[in-house]
């Protein structure tokens, strides 16, 4: 499965410009990214973490419905949702909704979504949030 991430462009942009204060939006500069996005976009690892796994599931909730032929308002009933709240998820505003919200959405159209908790590594000062 690939993995797309919905993002909502005015979000990022007050994201960007509070991290790069003083640059404007008529300036265009790339970098090289380091493969995650949202740390490239001055999230810290946690936030980071947390988007990424939003990300997933909103990009299996989005090909679950595809893929099952419904409409946006006959996936919200079927979730317990209105419409333009899952629109909004679905546009890619992650913070409209929590990754329990995600997982119940998911599991209401027949999925099952699975959490994996692996063994302490002694080595590692901290664990890792990882969304497969």
């Amino acid at each position: 499965m690939s993995t797309a991430i919905f993002v909502d462009a005015g979000f990022f942009l007050k994201r960007f410009e509070s991290v790069y204060p003083g640059r404007t939006r008529a300036r265009t500069f790339v970098t090289s990214g380091s493969g995650d996005v949202f740390r490239d976009l001055g999230f810290s690892a946690g936030e980071a973490a947390e988007l990424n796994a939003k990300s997933v599931l909103i990009d299996a909730l989005a090909d679950t419905i595809a893929r099952r032929k419904l409409t946006q308002s006959r996936a919200a009933k079927l979730c317990g949702t209105d419409q333009p709240t899952l629109s909004k998820v679905l546009r890619g505003r992650m913070e409209s909704v929590t990754i329990d919200r995600l997982a119940a959405w998911l599991t209401a159209l027949g999925q099952t979504v699975e959490i994996r908790v692996r063994p302490y590594n002694g080595k590692a000062k901290t664990g890792a949030f990882v969304a497969i």
